[in-house]
């Protein structure tokens, strides 16, 4: 397998958004083109703004597109600021025509039930594209360290660590950290790397220690972001703060 790991390194996040978004155009318009549709997965959070902001402003056919995304909270309300469901439909689908089909996670309902759910939609659908993060932690969706590498169920529930919980308070999605949940549904570490090709976007300098172990550290479940060297197809966003503790930046 060639791996194909790239790295782009802008100025600040606005500029970062507006490259990776564009990115990620390309390849699902070259998807549609090629297949006649293209499934993808989008992520959420504060590093997502300008990358989705570049993507729904994209000429995209979107009634060919099939929409996945990475992780929700378990017993959030889908009314609650901090809701991923709420992020989606406020921030990209209500702003994009319709899809052929957006599949939201549910963290309201059982969430076993769930994950089989969605894990039996997303077997039928391989991803062509995916649009990820990297958490103040490390994390790849939900998966803090050490996170599962060897799951091959699609989505799973997982615990959140002290650290990505306060990653989440101090974005301001939570009045207090006792009222970050202690729980999410997420897409698997392995689930993600079937995607086909992978943008990666991370801004902001409070990234930069776990930009530098997942690309410059020996892949490992500790920082989980890591296992993305092993992609055949990953390219990398970052902002100077983001990148400023890589050797090569």
């Amino acid at each position: 397998m060639t791996i194909k790991m790239e790295t782009s390194v802008t100025n600040n996040p606005v500029e970062l958004g507006k490259a990776a978004g564009k990115a990620a155009a390309a390849l699902i318009r070259e998807t549609i083109a090629k297949n006649g549709k293209a499934n993808i997965i989008l992520a959420t959070g504060a590093s997502q703004f300008e990358t989705l902001n570049q993507l729904i402003s994209e000429e995209i056919d979107w009634s060919k597109v099939t929409m996945f995304h990475l992780d929700e909270y378990i017993g959030l309300s889908e009314s609650a600021p901090a809701s991923f469901r709420k992020y989606l439909k406020e921030r990209f689908l209500e702003k994009v025509s319709p899809l052929k089909a957006a599949y939201l996670v549910n963290g309201e309902t059982d969430p076993e039930a769930e994950c089989q759910r969605l894990g039996e939609i997303i077997t039928q659908n391989p991803i062509d594209v995916a649009l990820v993060g990297i958490g103040e932690n490390g994390h790849l969706a939900f998966n803090d360290p050490p996170a599962d590498f060897e799951t091959k169920r699609p989505y799973l529930v997982v615990n959140l660590d002290e650290q990505c919980r306060r990653q989440q308070f101090g974005e301001g999605w939570f009045k207090t950290i006792e009222e970050v949940p202690t729980q999410a549904i997420s897409m698997s570490v392995q689930q993600i790397l079937k995607s086909k090709h992978i943008i990666c976007s991370v801004p902001d300098s409070r990234k930069a220690q776990a930009v530098k172990d997942s690309l410059e550290q020996p892949v490992s479940n500790q920082y989980p972001s890591s296992i993305l060297q092993l992609h055949p197809d990953c390219r990398f966003f970052f902002d100077k703060a983001s990148a400023e503790l890589l050797s090569e930046a």
